[in-house]
């Protein structure tokens, strides 16, 4: 398995259309091919999400809520003991580096590429990924 850190928008893009390369990632994740990995902040993002009218008719809440729990059995929790700052251009997103390098993931998977790209510290240990790149690099 794969570990990668699933940002929250590609969870809701996932869980918003039918099909494309963000379901793809999900379904992967809960088929075993990639592990994702979770911290108090991204699972307290995962869950306000779930509050916010930004649902189409693709999905239930009780659809949302049974595929966060499947995801949930499907990962693995990490604890982050060292905050890196990488001076992104969103602070709030630093959380994301900071799981990926805490938890030896492979990839961030996002559609905020481009901020997440441009922070000041690098990993080479892992890469950024849109949903498509990620379903590309890790088949």
């Amino acid at each position: 398995m794969v570990p990668i850190v699933i940002d929250t928008n590609v969870f809701v893009a996932g869980l918003r259309s039918g099909g494309g390369a963000s379901r793809q990632v999900l379904r992967g994740a809960l088929e075993g091919r990639y592990r994702p990995l979770f911290s108090n902040a991204l699972w307290l993002e995962y869950e306000d999400v779930l509050a916010r009218p930004v649902w189409s008719e693709e999905t239930s809440p009780e659809d949302r809520v049974q595929v966060l729990a499947a995801l949930a059995a499907a990962g693995r929790w990490v604890k982050i003991y060292y905050g890196w700052r990488p001076n992104l251009r969103d602070p709030g997103d630093d959380y994301l580096i900071e799981l990926a390098v805490a938890g030896d993931a492979r990839a961030v998977v996002t559609h905020n590429i481009r901020d997440l790209r441009h922070g000041e510290l690098r990993w080479p240990a892992f890469a950024i990924l849109t949903p498509a790149e990620c379903l590309e690099k890790f088949p």
